[in-house]
């Protein structure tokens, strides 16, 4: 009886890989006509394909040694995270002074706040097997918000640094100097959020919520559930949108108030 569990667990981990397979493989065929309207990015897609693959397999693999362990190991997991998301959205700085500082302080602002309020009203388990994948899906979120808006930050004040330095010229300081590009940033970054939530339901049903049915949770419960989870989403996303922005206010500036351009790079990927 072992040897048959063991072999149709062998089976249907072959038949997953196929598909995974067949995933990558759409995915590199649309790289395929992306090159040839000159869009090239077939390196970045096959060494996120490979990196996406290892990373969540070696996530499946941690999650399933430790799942029934205590509370703390589910927060050192969520730390990990939080300062991986911080090195991955700090690359979108353009090279500003200490940004994965800013970029970790405003995903753990985000993420931790949102994580914490939704922990002390029981809406998310302290349970590692709720705990991580949940907060897994906050931090990812709050990593996009913090690359989206420092990558629009540094865009908005790279192509207004004329309006900046003249409102500096005029003796503004430097924070009303840059308020609207830290206004636009912050809104720019929460869009696709905003979206989401709109179409939740009507264009879309999220992974979480179909999963929950699939499994037999009750439908509407499922439904409320994924709420919840949005709602956490677009939370962190404004606290690490602000957090990022305001922080990244603070670093273009030398200390004598002047816009420093070196500062205000190109965006590195």
């Amino acid at each position: 009886m072992g040897n048959e569990l063991a072999l149709a667990g062998c089976e249907d981990l072959t038949g997953v890989l196929l598909q995974a397979g067949g995933a990558a493989a759409l995915c590199l065929a649309v790289m395929g006509l992306c090159r040839r309207a000159a869009v090239r990015v077939e390196r970045e897609t096959v060494v996120s394909l490979l990196r996406g693959f290892l990373q969540i397999a070696l996530v499946g693999v941690v999650l399933a040694l430790v799942l029934h362990r205590g509370f703390g190991v589910g927060i050192l997991i969520l730390l990990a995270m939080t300062i991986a998301a911080a090195a991955i959205a700090s690359r979108r700085t353009g090279g500003i002074p200490g940004a994965f500082r800013v970029c970790f302080l405003a995903v753990a602002a985000g993420s931790g706040t949102t994580i914490a309020a939704m922990a002390a009203i029981g809406a998310v388990s302290a349970e590692l097997a709720t705990l991580v994948p949940v907060g897994s899906m906050v931090i990812a979120s709050a990593m996009t918000s913090a690359s989206q808006a420092a990558e629009r930050f540094r865009a908005e004040v790279a192509a207004r640094k004329g309006l900046v330095e003249a409102a500096l010229a005029l003796g503004a300081a430097p924070a009303k100097a840059v308020a609207a590009q830290v206004r636009s940033a912050v809104y720019a970054s929460l869009i696709p959020r905003l979206d989401a939530l709109k179409s939740l339901g009507i264009v879309w049903v999220p992974g979480m919520m179909a999963g929950m049915i699939v499994s037999g949770a009750n439908p509407v419960f499922a439904g409320i559930y994924q709420f919840i989870v949005m709602a956490m989403i677009f939370a962190a996303s404004a606290i690490t949108a602000l957090v990022a922005a305001l922080l990244l206010r603070t670093r273009i500036f030398t200390p004598a108030e002047q816009l420093s351009l070196q500062r205000v790079g190109a965006t590195r990927e």
